[in-house]
């Protein structure tokens, strides 16, 4: 997929991504194992705050451990790390939050929009970087991506949907209508799905979508859709996320393809995706959390950074290929890395 297509899909909410340059290296960087912290003998209190379990956001998670430890901040060396799961409960958010807050906490990481906006909002003074977040400034987390200004900076998970209608196309050459479910109240969902109308309509394609609550609604929202729709299109919505198996239990059984905005979403059992790893860009976040703790930025001066779409790949579940019963392109098969369903790639 071309680059100008990826672009093309951001600049429609006016999500450019400026700071593809400025993203850290995938690599480590054990030669930063002298840093700053280091010199200072300090022991930084660092806490971690997960939304909810799924794939996606566990990988980011780790991903960010890794990015600081690799920049010379280690898990009982000189790093205390508090790390929370608020399981989806806003009040478990809250709680949280005031913790880290009471807690005094040099630094807080926090995963998933929800998570943001809450420790956010128990603090204008403790950095907060972080991850697995579409739009910073749609859920009023910064000014701007390019200079956030408040205390909030981070790694944005915005996907290549023009890609993945692209991908969903070649696996259902004569789709015409795509059924999509996203959470009412997901900031991160609303700016996909108004890209993907947009796309849609430019694309011919058009949209039937089914909101929901809570993950307690997946499973009837997929089955209203079932004879409604020739394809699915799911966003990196958290709920949805975590619910994947659900939704392919009613949506195999009516032989309808489902393309994933994550990788984790594929490995539970979505047909494929076009996209990036979600360690990956948890890594990234962990890098720029190092540089504020050496004392090298401030969040307000840091901008969202973006993956770039040359880190992007197709990836493709073979399991759910034989089951659907789908031809994938031979061109397409043998580029992309195949999965099977809760498992690693092949």
């Amino acid at each position: 997929m071309k680059n100008k297509k990826w672009m093309k899909g951001i600049a429609i909410t006016a999500i450019a991504a400026m700071s593809m340059g400025m993203l850290a290296g995938c690599g480590g960087s054990d030669q930063n194992a002298d840093s700053n912290a280091d010199q200072q003998g300090k022991t930084y209190k660092i806490g971690i705050v997960q939304q909810q379990q799924h794939g996606s956001l566990d990988e980011a998670n780790q991903g960010m451990i890794d990015g600081l430890k690799d920049n010379g901040y280690v898990v009982g060396e000189n790093v205390t790390l508090d790390s929370q799961n608020a399981q989806g409960d806003q009040s478990n958010l809250q709680n949280i939050a005031q913790q880290f807050v009471s807690n005094e906490s040099d630094l807080i990481l926090a995963i998933g929009t929800n998570a943001a906006q809450t420790v956010a909002s128990a603090t204008t003074e403790i950095p907060i970087v972080g991850t697995a977040i579409t739009s910073y400034k749609e859920a009023k987390l910064v000014e701007s991506d390019e200079a956030p200004g408040l205390n909030v900076t981070g790694t944005s998970d915005m996907n290549p949907i023009e890609a993945q209608l692209n991908l969903l196309l070649q696996l259902v050459p004569d789709a015409k209508t795509i059924g999509v479910i996203y959470t009412s109240s997901e900031a991160n969902s609303f700016v996909q799905i108004d890209i993907l109308k947009q796309l849609a309509e430019e694309m011919d394609l058009t949209i039937e979508e089914r909101t929901i609550q809570t993950v307690n609604d997946i499973q009837q929202a997929a089955q209203s859709l079932v004879g409604e729709v020739d394809a699915m299109w799911l966003p990196t919505d958290n709920n949805v996320a975590s619910a994947i198996p659900q939704v392919v239990g009613v949506t195999d059984e009516a032989g309808l393809v489902v393309v994933c905005g994550a990788d984790s979403m594929v490995k539970d059992g979505g047909t494929a995706t076009y996209g990036f790893s979600y360690y990956q860009l948890g890594y990234n976040a962990g890098v720029m959390a190092a540089k504020i703790l050496n004392g090298e930025s401030v969040p307000a001066e840091m901008p969202i950074q973006y993956m770039p779409e040359e880190d992007c790949q197709a990836i493709i579940n073979t399991d759910a290929v034989e089951l659907l019963g789908i031809e994938v392109p031979a061109d397409l098969l043998e580029s992309a890395t195949k999965v099977t369903t809760q498992s690693a790639a092949e």
